[in-house]
């Protein structure tokens, strides 16, 4: 008999000789031929693994379960070892449902090639319908046919229709006792409250990139290929967590080195930005030095590095070499170099440049990936970046005023006597007065706001950026902030607006009556008037404005 293939970390086919193997079976990807066959070669679900263990081993299965987690981490693959799990009877065939099957007797064997009558998969995302669980509804009543139990895998069950959902839920509660369900999802937020209530829950992690690695590291030993540990590393990153993702980038990156794969080669693969350039990039935006950043960014993009990918990569940096500040160990996959690099930066930068930084680069990240042109996007964020470190921390400038010390950075600005154009123009538009303040307001189209500072305030103190009034009437709570904004935006700069309770002057309508009643009087108080008013007895004063109305 020929030598038999070694199933490895799990085929998910039966072994088979090499000869025939080779010469009749096509080629199978990584991500299946490496699926878990057992509970054992599940990783990075401990909790669940021993949760289930212990169900099992007490007897207390429940008669739904439901799987949720991002893509790859192994949902569809738990379902099926569940299915194993409580159908498989041993080699002896005398044996109970166990948190490890055997994986050699008849139900296994079936199980794991897809091809068992009582273990039923349907793709909800192709059956949504109340007619496809109408047949589910109709077959449990049945008796499972050669297995212990009939068991229901359900994939992407959020994919159901509500009235789906609602015809499953009666036989979902009262299963009988022969009939499991096993459901997974990607989006559980979508599945009704009342299937969750019923169902026994397991969130599956996303699989740490260390444990990746070390996976992906068994993979190739097993496939007998030459891999760079640290291009082990980059496919691990890459696959944010997701078992399946990593090996297929790792079928790929085998393609692509033909035999021997090296982390230079996944980079350039991937399109992602080497390391070492990344940091060169952060320096010289560190140091200002404007010409450099946008020549390592033309450099970057004639190389096929994608923009969104280097604003990342700038970020996955400041953000290690935050966690260096704090003292945190940081990504246990990064190099030595790497470590040491964001040490250093982290004895240079304070918490507030790394704060403003991550800021900056985040807004970046955002404009370029919405941007018609990501390399333009990318130029002007990082540029912006550069004149912004210019500036003074706002808290230096609080202290340093509040001692009477020169602002830092204010000096270029000191040596320049004529006023910009700009500025010309923001001093001639600020209002000098109160009055002219509420006029602004009102012919940029907020009308109820100058109505009441017209009727219901009253002024405590104007002075330029600087607003505190007196409620003469009840205000919304909002209003201090509504009426800054509006200032902001009509004035094209900061306004502090507070409401006190000191004395105020007048509201403007009240001064608008004062005047009137002084002119009145005035007018009243001449001797010609007060002859009119006398030869024409119920003739009465009234005044232009009133008139108008």
């Amino acid at each position: 008999m020929d030598e038999l293939e070694s199933p490895g970390l799990g085929l998910d086919v039966p072994a088979q000789p090499l000869e025939k193997s080779a010469a009749a079976s096509p080629y199978r990807v990584l991500a299946r031929k490496y699926r878990p066959q057992s509970f054992a070669e599940l990783i990075g679900q401990d909790a669940m693994v021993r949760t289930l263990g212990n169900a099992i081993a007490s007897g207390r299965i429940a008669h739904a379960f439901l799987l949720t987690g991002v893509r790859g981490v192994g949902k569809t693959s738990t379902a099926r070892l569940v299915a194993k799990a409580l159908n498989c009877i041993g080699p002896d065939g005398h044996g109970g449902p166990t948190i490890d099957p055997c994986g050699a007797c008849e139900p296994c064997r079936a199980i794991a090639e897809g091809r068992h009558i009582d273990v039923i998969e349907m793709d909800a995302a192709s059956h949504t319908g109340v007619d496809d669980v109408r047949e589910i509804i109709d077959a449990v009543r049945y008796s499972a046919v050669s297995a212990r139990f009939k068991i229901y895998i359900i994939d992407e069950v959020h994919m159901l229709s509500k009235n789906a959902f609602n015809a499953l839920l009666k036989t979902l509660e009262e299963p009988p006792p022969h009939v499991k369900f096993l459901f997974a999802t990607t989006e559980v937020q979508k599945v009704p409250v009342t299937v969750l209530s019923r169902c026994q829950r397991f969130d599956l992690k996303r699989i740490g990139a260390e444990q990746l690695a070390d996976h992906f590291a068994r993979v190739v030993e097993a496939e007998q290929v030459e891999v760079e540990p640290e291009a082990l590393r980059v496919i691990a990153r890459a696959a944010e967590g997701s078992a399946r993702d990593g090996l297929s980038i790792l079928d790929q990156a085998i393609a692509h080195g033909h035999g021997r794969v090296d982390a230079a080669q996944v980079r350039d693969m991937l399109g992602l930005a080497d390391r070492g350039r990344i940091r060169a990039l952060l320096g010289s935006i560190l140091n200002g030095d404007a010409g450099a950043t946008l020549a390592q960014l033309d450099e970057a993009h004639a190389l096929g590095i994608d923009p969104t990918a280097l604003m990342r990569g700038l970020m996955e940096h400041l953000h290690a070499v935050t966690r260096a500040k704090v003292g945190s160990n940081g990504d246990v996959l990064a190099s030595a170099e790497e470590r040491e690099a964001a040490d250093e930066l982290a004895g240079k930068l304070g918490w507030s440049s790394l704060h403003r930084l991550w800021q900056m680069l985040l807004k970046g990240l955002s404009d370029v990936q919405i941007a018609p042109d990501p390399q333009e996007a990318a130029a002007m964020a990082l540029l912006r970046v550069i004149h912004a470190a210019e500036l003074p921390d706002p808290a230096t400038v609080l202290a340093r005023l509040q001692n009477g010390e020169a602002v830092p950075n204010a000096a270029p600005l000191a040596r320049s006597p004529v006023p910009t154009p700009a500025a010309m123009a923001q001093a001639s538009s600020e209002p000098a007065t109160f009055v002219q303040l509420v006029e602004a307001l009102e012919k940029s189209g907020k009308q109820l706001l100058g109505l009441q500072l017209r009727d219901q305030v009253g002024v405590v103190r104007f002075a330029s950026g600087e607003l505190v009034l007196r409620p003469l009437q009840p205000l919304g709570a909002d209003f201090p902030r509504a009426l800054a904004d509006a200032l902001r935006q009509v004035m094209q700069r900061a306004w502090r607006v507070e409401l006190s309770n000191e004395d105020g002057q007048p509201s403007l309508r009240q001064q608008d009556q004062m005047a009137e009643d002084r002119a009145r009087a005035a007018v009243l108080a001449d001797p010609n008037v007060a002859a009119v008013l006398s030869a024409f007895p119920g003739a009465q004063l009234e005044s232009a404005t009133a008139k108008e109305a």
